[in-house]
């Protein structure tokens, strides 16, 4: 397997060259299934809380650690809307969080996915970074505002943010609760426009809709003074060789997407 097949290398116009970034996929590790690369080969599960084996994910973070300058600064993920500093964090703390900020060269921040929607933030002079956990709840509860206020508060100046992986357009299907927890956040008719263009009513099945997650967040980013934002071109759910999927597989492992300061 190739190194390009194994890893996920944002295409980020922009990026400035003091920043790394990478996502996984669920290629090249050592997870049996249903945790493996959807190809009989191992998986690079790397999440602890599935059901795979200890000493797989071990090994599998192992892996993702050659890439990186320090390990994984790992967040307990909870659906919410807290930031860590990793300026607050000792290196055995994982705190209940669902983003983290860094101002320090060599601070690795991670989230972990399986169809929630990564987001990774810096600033353009390279100086702080962040990722963001935003499945649907954290997107309606303000994680990302959340986010971009932590790193202007750390300091940082003007923002870009880059969209992982996620579960596309046409694969995710909600109900109207989801619907009406957006609209309720939108502060303004412009704001109610373009939550109604990110959900689609579903032919033969009232009250369910499918739901753009990309131009959801996209919209909020936007609206916090984040205009260049890139990515949300990938599909978790469609694109079973390449990511994991819980909507899709249920029982399944998680991939990650990180960025730190070189």
């Amino acid at each position: 397997m190739s190194t390009q097949q194994q890893w996920l290398f944002p295409n980020w116009p922009g990026l400035p060259g003091t920043v790394g970034v990478l996502s996984t996929t669920r290629r090249g590790g050592v997870s049996p299934a249903p945790y493996d690369d959807g190809m009989g080969s191992g998986g690079l599960n790397l999440g602890t809380h599935v059901g795979d084996q200890p000493h797989n994910v071990a090994r599998n973070r192992a892996i993702l650690r050659e890439m990186l300058p320090d390990d994984p600064a790992w967040l307990s993920q909870v659906h919410g809307t807290a930031v860590a500093n990793l300026a607050d964090i000792g290196p055995q703390q994982v705190p209940d969080a669902d983003a983290s900020v860094s101002t320090i060269p060599g601070k690795v921040c991670v989230i972990m996915t399986a169809d929630c929607l990564p987001v990774l933030f810096c600033d353009k002079e390279g100086k702080t970074v962040a990722a963001a956990h935003a499945g649907w709840r954290g997107l309606a509860s303000g994680v990302l505002e959340n986010t971009v206020a932590a790193m202007r508060e750390a300091g940082a100046g003007e923002l870009m943010a880059w969209m992982g992986p996620a579960i596309g357009a046409y694969q995710f299907e909600v109900g109207h609760d989801v619907k009406q927890a957006f609209l309720n956040g939108a502060v303004d008719e412009s704001g109610v426009r373009h939550v109604e263009a990110a959900f689609s009513l579903i032919e033969g099945k009232p009250g369910k809709y499918l739901c753009d997650i990309y131009g959801l967040a996209r919209y909020l980013l936007h609206r916090t003074g984040v205009k260049e934002v890139h990515g949300g071109e990938f599909c978790t759910v469609s694109n079973s060789g390449r990511f994991y999927s819980y909507r899709r597989d249920g029982v399944t492992g998680r991939q990650a997407t990180l960025i730190w300061i070189k």
